[in-house]
Order: structure tokens, then C-alpha cells, then sequence
């Protein structure tokens, strides 16, 4: 599948993310209600000299919870250890993690809901009691290892709560989900993130931009990364509307943010299938892509903003998208010229 600029999963290209990523809960835009809660956690566990209790981040991939993890590791004035779910495949990875953690240091898993079962269990007690029960060797040599662990806060990120185990769940003392962003919001960070980059922008720029950003602060900076690529070729010293929306054309996103694979499904479900309602094998077949690619990637933005819904007979287009591509509902499939 080609490389697209408006997906919310990280891409090899988002590295310039962690030089603009905000330090301090005072930089962190949006989120307002779980930063604030948050930053009421941090301050008490600071007051009483403990660990912060762990911390559960879940939500689409995008929103932030990477960059809270550094920011509670920040304002607790500790170290930060980083790992991914999958990565953790044995005993000892997670063992050689835990073992360099030093006291109160944060231990921040991304999708912590891909870690093995029998990795999570060994989780339990160290989240619960702070230590460490493994078993290591083969079988007839095998042999079990205690360590004790230093007070620690583990925040875990995850897009699929609901894939996490209640055991783990239950170990996680702070939950917090979050939210899609305002296109207000995204403008603020958009301008906050072309100050750190020195690039000037107008106001009604960082707006467009917003508008077509899915919601998805990720994709906003990103959107952003390319409309400055488009701006400095040009030699312009700022960004202003006309810049923006030329750079959208080329990228092929359209005013609400959809971008040609988007459409392509749309059109797909409309001219083959009358609509619908359809299978998501049969869409995967009409367009060339796989099922758990259209499920993950594609349909999450369409079914948040209403273009299509998913029934028990299949995925249907809703009247939002006839209007969106300004089609009569009672055309026939021959009348469609996208």
C-alpha cells in the first residue's frame, strides 16, 4: 500500500515529531480534562515522595500518548524507558528492561495490548509488589529467579482497550482516554509547531490545515512538514492560505480531509456495490487492498465522521457522503463519472 500522508499510524517520516514534541503540561494542547487530572496525579505523588500510580493512555493512534508519557516523565523529574508491545517476546526482554529501571523511573509500552499473555502475567507482579518472578533455562535445567524491583511508574499506551486482559487492566490505577481534537485546537498546535520549527504561517493557513487533519494532531504536523517543503521551493518566508490549499491539492486531501485512497473506497461501496451494504472482503477485493488494512487504516476517520457504518449485513454509505460528493442518492451505477 502506498505510503499515505493522512493515515494516523506513525510513519518512518515522523521522526521530526520528537523535536517539536511540547516538554511540560503547560505546552501540551488539548486534552484538557485528562491533562489536568493528570497533572493533579503528578503533583501529589511528587508531594508525597512515591511513585505515580500506573497509568493507562488509550485512544486512536495520533492523539498524543507518547508525548503525555514523556511529559509525566518530565514533570516527575525522572528518566523514561521506552518499549513496544511486540518487541517483548521473552522472559528476558522484559527482565532486562525492568532490571535498569532506577526508583520512581517511568516505563512507557506502546500497544502494551500485543504483549504475549504469559509476559503480561509475569507484568502482574511487578506492577502489584514491585518484583520480579521469572523462570529461565530449558526444562530439566530450568530454574527461577526472584529480583526485586525499584517503585516504578509503567504507563501504558494501547489503541484497543478493549484487546487488554482485565487482570492488567485492573493493575492500572489511572485510566484516561483520549479524544479526537478540534480543528481550534489543531490550529494552535500547528502554529505552535511552526514557531518551533521557525517557519511563520498565518492564521487562516494554520487553519486549513487543521481542517483537514482528521482530527489527528499527528497529521496536522505532518501536513504541515509538506505544506513548508512546498512553500520553501516556491521561496516563500511564509505560509498563507493560497500555499496551503495548492500543497492539499497536489497531496490529492480533499476540503474535509479525505485523500484519494478515502475516496476510492467511498466510490467503490457507491458504483459496485449500489451503496451497499457490502462485505469488507468483497470492498478489499473491488480495490486491491487487504481487509485488516481497510479495517485499521482506512475505515477508523470514515465511521468517526459519519461517511459510512458497519451493519450486521455489511458496510453501507450514509447520505453524508451522496452530499459530500454531491451524488443524488437515486442515480443509476452508470450516472457516476469519479
Amino acid at each position: 500500500m502506498e505510503e499515505r500522508v493522512v493515515t494516523n499510524h506513525e510513519l518512518e517520516s515522523d521522526s521530526f515529531e520528537k523535536t517539536i514534541r511540547p516538554d511540560s503540561f503547560d505546552e501540551y494542547i488539548g486534552q484538557t480534562d485528562v491533562k489536568e487530572n493528570i497533572k493533579v496525579f503528578v503533583k501529589a505523588a511528587k508531594m508525597r515522595n512515591t511513585n505515580l500510580d500506573h497509568v493507562l493512555l488509550y485512544g486512536p493512534p495520533g492523539l498524543g500518548k507518547t508525548t503525555l508519557a514523556h511529559i509525566i516523565a518530565n514533570e516527575l523529574g525522572t528518566n523514561i524507558k521506552t518499549a513496544s508491545g511486540p518487541t517483548i517476546e521473552k522472559s528476558g526482554d522484559l527482565a532486562a528492561i525492568l532490571s535498569t529501571l532506577e526508583p520512581h523511573d517511568v516505563l512507557f509500552i506502546d500497544e502494551i495490548h500485543r504483549i504475549p499473555r504469559y509476559i503480561e502475567e509475569i507484568l502482574y507482579s511487578a506492577m502489584e509488589d514491585f518484583k520480579l518472578d521469572i523462570i529461565i533455562g530449558s526444562d530439566g535445567q530450568s530454574r527461577s529467579i526472584k529480583i526485586d524491583l525499584p517503585p516504578f511508574t509503567l504507563v501504558g499506551a494501547t489503541t484497543r482497550a478493549g484487546d487488554l486482559s482485565a487482570p492488567l487492566r485492573d493493575r492500572f490505577g489511572i485510566v484516561s482516554k483520549l479524544e479526537f481534537y478540534t480543528d481550534e485546537e489543531l490550529s494552535q498546535i500547528v502554529e505552535r509547531s511552526a514557531r518551533v520549527l521557525g517557519v511563520k504561517i498565518k492564521k487562516d493557513a494554520a487553519k486549513e490545515i487543521a481542517v483537514r487533519s482528521r482530527k489527528t494532531p499527528r497529521i496536522a504536523n505532518r501536513l504541515l512538514k509538506r505544506v513548508c517543503d512546498f512553500a520553501l521551493v516556491e521561496g516563500k518566508d511564509t505560509i498563507d492560505l493560497p500555499t496551503v490549499k495548492k500543497a492539499l491539492e497536489r497531496l490529492k486531501i480533499n476540503d474535509s480531509g479525505l485523500d484519494s485512497t478515502d475516496i476510492e473506497y467511498l466510490m467503490s461501496i457507491i458504483k459496485k456495490f449500489g451503496g451497499g451494504p457490502v462485505g469488507i472482503e468483497s470492498i478489499a477485493s473491488s480495490i486491491g487492498e487487504e481487509a485488516t488494512t481497510i479495517e485499521d487504516v482506512i475505515e477508523p476517520f470514515l465511521l468517526q465522521e459519519g461517511y459510512v457504518k458497519r451493519t450486521s449485513r455489511g458496510r453501507i454509505v450514509t447520505e453524508k457522503t451522496y452530499r459530500e460528493f454531491k451524488i443524488n442518492e437515486q442515480k443509476t451505477l452508470f450516472d457516476y463519472d469519479y
